[in-house]
């Protein structure tokens, strides 16, 4: 980003927040909490990324997710410490019929926030028939509604409420698995036991929004929000920043008695490169980074990993990311349909190589499948995965039909920006499938939200993406290789399953997981399907994050965690 659009997001921010950009803190109000926290402040954060909407059922991406989970709530959150499910929207919940039943008790003092869409501009109360509509609209086809995999197969009379009924018929037909008991009671009803589906409902699709905004807004609902959280959305400058202001009508108080959040506002700027942000953590004018620039990694650290230097003032947070980096495949396309190609490319790079140099140790290396390590329950150490090994990778090309390389067309590798780290790897990985397969690749760039519509339309054969956990399940990742997201028309979009990758004994496989209760159980079917994906190779697995992120020395209760998970409601300033 060029220094002139920096000063002017300063000025910008420093006028929405009245807010001394020097400190992060506001001249706002006369509020005193109670106990060892003190009220005030804006915190700021960057982004590498645009979003590309914050209507909660059509967000695909982790910015979307993080700007959204300050303004939407759900019935149910993560604890951004530990990821557990942890009361939200309802304040308590049973699970009957062996995980069958999710019977939910909701607060009665939560308000939507105040807006135009409702009479006199004042936010009403949010009631179970709120979550009933929303519910009903995951299971409404439309191009904004990229959720409804939550619930496809899962939730009773989802599937024929999505495909059989019409617009009309679903404004007043009942969606069986949905029941409202009463205004602040509401129950779930599956097709099988999954014991997982909690962790879904933390999620932002199923967040609740108000029938009016969507009534008044529609499609304007991408920067337009209504919802209960925290935070209220007050202005959004294209590509520049995002600018969130304090709900004063929140219902969550701490246990002191302090009404929650403690900030003024959150700023989400969009720095695109990484030296550039760091420079501007440096200077005081965002309160956290997030990664580090590899460049500058030595600068930072020292061989123990404990900051050196200037940088000593700093809070350094350290964790293992719940995250896959790959490559992904297009598996219905001509090249990559060939399983030898797919494992051949798989082999022939060094992943060791690659973290340690490229990526600076910013990562481990994936030499055993989709599945992160720090997931409950699963273990990796009955996976076998792939190695650098050249021997194996041009016996695999061969198979392909493509000795030594040998009539194997050129191909494309698309990624998109980030910061400099994607192209780095990037370059490193081509050069390796050149040396080791005797291939050309090239290598094309594209902003996130084209590059996401190019993929999941079926238009990339060779792709960068990686995925970070919705939930802290091994089927979060399973999942993207589900047959039955997989459109019939091959150019229809692909959100879940962008490689269109279709193996019945997975899928068959994959459902018997998701109906298995027993815990135990249910993580040994999860290891037998990773190894299907590891031996049929639709990806081209790279490394997990491991991720670093740096606070500014007076940021507090803003945990770290395998998700990146961000809620800022309990973040306060000490100073």
């Amino acid at each position: 980003m060029k220094m002139k659009s920096i000063i002017s997001l300063c000025i910008i921010a420093a006028l929405l927040f009245s807010c001394n950009q020097k400190s992060g803190h506001s001249k706002s109000a006369n509020r005193k909490a109670i106990g060892n926290v003190k009220y005030g402040g804006v915190f700021r954060s960057n982004e590498t990324e645009y979003f590309r909407t914050l209507y909660p059922q059509n967000i695909t991406e982790v910015v979307g997710h993080r700007i959204a989970n300050q303004i939407y709530e759900g019935l149910v959150s993560l604890d951004q410490a530990d990821l557990s499910v942890t009361p939200t929207l309802a304040t308590s919940w049973e699970i009957q019929d062996s995980a069958r039943l999710f019977i939910f008790h909701l607060r009665t003092d939560v308000f939507f926030h105040d807006d135009a869409c409702f009479p006199k501009g004042k936010g009403r109360k949010v009631n179970a028939y709120d979550f009933e509509y929303c519910f009903k609209k995951l299971c409404t086809p439309d191009a904004s509604n990229q959720g409804f995999w939550l619930f496809k197969d899962m939730v009773k009379g989802a599937n024929f409420f999505y495909d059989s009924l019409s617009k009309a018929q679903r404004e007043t037909v009942k969606l069986d698995g949905i029941t409202v008991i009463d205004d602040s009671t509401i129950s779930i009803a599956l097709n099988r036991p999954f014991a997982g589906f909690l962790f879904r409902l933390a999620m932002p699709f199923t967040a609740v929004f108000p029938k009016e905004a969507v009534d008044k807004y529609g499609s304007d609902m991408r920067e337009h929000t209504v919802g209960t959280g925290p935070f209220k959305l007050k202005k959004v400058l294209p590509d520049v920043g995002v600018f969130l202001v304090r709900n004063e009508n929140y219902w969550e108080y701490d246990s002191l008695g302090n009404q929650l959040p403690y900030l003024d506002g959150v700023r989400i700027s969009f720095i695109k490169e990484e030296k550039v942000e760091m420079l501007e953590f440096k200077k005081e004018n965002v309160e956290m980074k997030y990664r580090m620039p590899v460049d500058m990694i030595q600068e930072i650290l020292d061989t123990s990993g404990q900051l050196i230097g200037e940088y000593k003032k700093f809070q350094l947070q350290y964790v293992r990311e719940l995250s896959s980096q790959y490559y992904g495949f297009l598996t219905i396309d001509p090249v990559f349909k060939n399983k030898h190609v797919r494992r051949a490319f798989n082999y022939a790079i060094d992943r060791e190589k690659l973290v340690k140099y490229t990526v600076k140790g910013e990562g481990t290396p994936n030499n055993f499948g989709i599945t992160p390590k720090g997931i409950p329950g699963f273990d990796h150490s009955k996976l076998k995965g792939y190695s650098f090994n050249t021997d194996l990778a041009k016996k695999e090309m061969a198979l392909a039909g493509y000795p030594n390389g040998k009539g194997f067309p050129k191909v494309t590798l698309h990624i998109n920006s980030g910061g400099g780290r994607n192209e780095k790897v990037a370059e490193a990985i081509t050069t390796m499938l050149h040396d080791n397969l005797n291939i050309e690749i090239d290598i094309a760039q594209s902003l996130w939200a084209q590059h996401t519509e190019n993929l999941e339309s079926a238009k990339f054969q060779f792709w960068r993406l990686g995925w970070v956990a919705d939930y802290p399940d091994a089927e979060n990742f399973l999942n993207l290789f589900y047959g039955g997201h997989v459109p019939k028309n091959p150019t229809d979009k692909a959100y879940i399953n962008s490689f269109r990758y279709i193996n019945p004994e997975y899928d068959k496989l994959f459902e018997k997981a998701l109906a298995t209760a027993d815990f135990d159980k249910r993580s040994e079917l999860y290891v037998k399907l990773d190894q299907i994906i590891i031996d049929d190779a639709p990806i081209l697995f790279i490394y997990f994050n491991l991720n670093r992120r740096l606070l500014q020395p007076y940021v507090r209760n803003f945990p770290a965690n395998g998700m990146e998970y961000r809620l800022y409601k309990n973040v306060w300033f000490d100073k």
